[in-house]
C-alpha cells in the first residue's frame, strides 16, 4: 500500500499542490509552474528514490525481468538501472533552480515515456507494475508538454 501512496503522491497530488501554493503565493505562469514541480517530483524524487530501492536490491525490479529468484546477472542489471535512476533523478531535483527545470527533466521525462510504452503490451502485470506503467507515461507525457511548450514559446520571443 505504502508504494501505491508514495507512486500517486510522487506523480500527481505533489506536483499539483507544490504548483498550486507556489502560483497562490508568487504568481507566475500555471503551465511553467506545473512544469518544474512535476520535473521535481515526477522525475527527481520517483526517480532517485527508485534508483536507491534498486541499488539496495530490495525492490521489484529483479522479479519483472521475469524469473521467480532473480539470478546474479538480473540482480546487476537492477543495480546498473538503479544507478542511472539516482542520475536521473538528482538531475531532476535540480528543477527547483531557475531555469534547470527542463534540461533537468528531459532525460528522465523521456527515459519515464519509453519505459511506460515498452511496459503497455506486456501481459500479466502486478499491480505496481500496472501503476509504474501508467505513471511513467502521465509524467513522461507531462514533461514532453511541458518541453514543447516552453521551445514554442521561445521561438515566438
Amino acid at each position: 500500500m505504502g508504494y501505491f501512496i508514495l507512486v500517486i503522491a510522487q506523480t500527481v497530488v505533489l506536483p499539483i499542490i507544490s504548483a498550486t501554493i507556489e502560483l497562490l503565493v508568487v504568481g507566475g505562469d500555471p503551465v511553467l509552474a506545473l512544469g518544474k514541480w512535476w520535473v521535481f517530483w515526477g522525475v527527481g524524487t520517483r526517480l532517485f528514490v527508485a534508483g536507491i530501492v534498486q541499488v539496495s536490491g530490495n525492490g521489484p525490479t529483479a522479479a519483472i525481468l521475469g524469473a521467480p529468484t532473480p539470478s546474479v546477472q538480473e540482480k546487476q542489471l537492477a543495480r546498473e538501472l538503479g544507478t542511472a535512476n539516482i542520475g536521473m533523478g538528482a538531475a531532476g531535483l535540480l528543477a527547483l533552480v531557475p531555469g534547470w527545470s527542463l534540461p533537468a527533466g528531459a532525460a528522465g521525462g523521456i527515459f519515464l515515456l519509453i519505459a511506460g510504452a515498452m511496459h503497455v503490451a506486456k501481459k500479466n502485470k502486478g499491480a505496481q507494475e500496472n501503476l509504474a506503467t501508467w505513471t511513467d507515461l502521465l509524467v513522461g507525457a507531462v514533461i514532453i508538454l511541458f518541453g514543447a511548450y516552453i521551445l514554442v514559446r521561445a521561438v515566438a520571443g
